[in-house]
């Protein structure tokens, strides 16, 4: 069964504490926060002090998703914040090695992030190292947009060699995930699926969450 990480992107934020117990109670793993600067990302989201104040209101863990350029200067500032988790693309930095080394030495989980259009060969040297990669089944910036089915091959493929290296990395799924996108990227090796307008713009978001779980027992 897949974990499942909400994007509080697609939250109400005006009420985002309220949401944020929401879908905790509701069986969610991870809080996905997408931190957006407007250079790497055409949009611009939020910085560390909305990561501190989402600390004091919860204990999900924190998954927090930094699409911006050169993100080393900002990876002490949100693990003061309270980050479990932080995720780099690799398109966005010239020392992935040192920037991921930078986050496991800060005590936080470290995360690689691979465009769409990045194949999985730019990230081998470093897999080592990390505890997560996220694939992006969507171009990164804008919230509902439609699922690339050509990334489950991407998938698959770190699944392969996560069995074969003998890696223990989490392969999580962000962008156009819904109760049906989901099912290949969890047959092919998918274990934590970002959702935010499926949950979020839906009546009943807890119901989301469960169906996300449903289809994937």
């Amino acid at each position: 069964m897949i974990k499942v990480a909400p994007s509080i992107l697609s939250a109400d934020y005006v009420n985002l504490q309220r949401d944020i117990e929401m879908v905790e109670k509701g069986g969610a793993e991870y809080l996905h926060i997408d931190v957006m600067d407007g250079t790497f990302v055409p949009s611009i989201s939020y910085g560390p002090g909305f990561v501190k104040a989402i600390r004091k209101v919860s204990n999900l863990f924190l998954d927090v998703h930094l699409m911006v350029e050169k993100p080393g200067h900002l990876i002490q500032d949100f693990a003061d914040a309270g980050a479990d988790l932080i995720g780099i693309h690799v398109e966005a930095t010239q020392h992935i090695h040192g920037d991921i080394q930078t986050i496991n030495n800060a005590g936080m989980k470290s995360e690689v992030v691979i465009n769409p259009g990045t194949p999985v060969s730019a990230i081998l040297p470093i897999l080592h190292m990390v505890d997560q990669v996220l694939v992006m089944t969507v171009n990164p910036g804008f919230g509902g947009q439609k699922f690339l089915p050509e990334t489950v091959a991407k998938i698959a493929e770190l699944n392969q060699l996560k069995a074969d290296k003998g890696y223990t990395y989490d392969i999580e799924i962000d962008g156009g995930v819904n109760a049906d996108t989901v099912v290949a990227c969890y047959e092919a090796g998918a274990t934590v699926a970002v959702a935010g307008s499926y949950v979020f713009n839906d009546a009943n978001p807890v119901a989301k969450i469960n169906a996300l779980k449903t289809a994937t027992k």
